[in-house]
């Protein structure tokens, strides 16, 4: 019997560190610090975390995302999208799933699309303005 385990590897971006440039991963990041520029993952079950003292300035293209912190760009989570309270967004999120919790801040659009197009960023769905939840 053949056991396979998944690759589960874990990248930190420290709170005292900051990054400038775009960024790839490919199973789980976590942003306590700062990361200036686009972030993305192409693999499927991939997960970004802006946790509640992180910042992201740029686009996200990643399967399943977390946002407890600060997010200013647009977000393309083709799987997952989750907005927790005390979340402060400014831009777009394109989304094939979205958990929104009370308190958390968007300043953008809300756009349901399906999984292909929220990877590659085109909109088959008409946008919702949401302001402030």
């Amino acid at each position: 019997m053949k056991v396979i385990k998944s690759k589960q590897d874990i990248t930190l971006v420290a709170a005292d560190s900051e990054i400038e440039g775009s960024l790839h991963f490919s199973s789980q990041l976590f942003v306590k610090g700062k990361v200036t520029g686009n972030i993305s993952a192409e693999e499927s079950g991939a997960i970004l975390v802006v946790s509640p003292e992180g910042l992201v300035v740029g686009d996200v293209r990643v399967p399943n995302v977390v946002i407890n912190g600060r997010l200013e760009g647009n977000v393309y989570a083709a799987e997952r999208l989750e907005v927790s309270a005390g979340a402060e967004v400014q831009g777009d999120l394109y989304y094939s799933v979205v958990e929104m919790h009370m308190g958390a801040q968007v300043q953008g659009r809300l756009i349901h699309s399906d999984k292909e197009s929220a990877k590659k960023g085109t909109v088959h769905a008409l946008p919702v303005d949401t302001g402030r939840t």
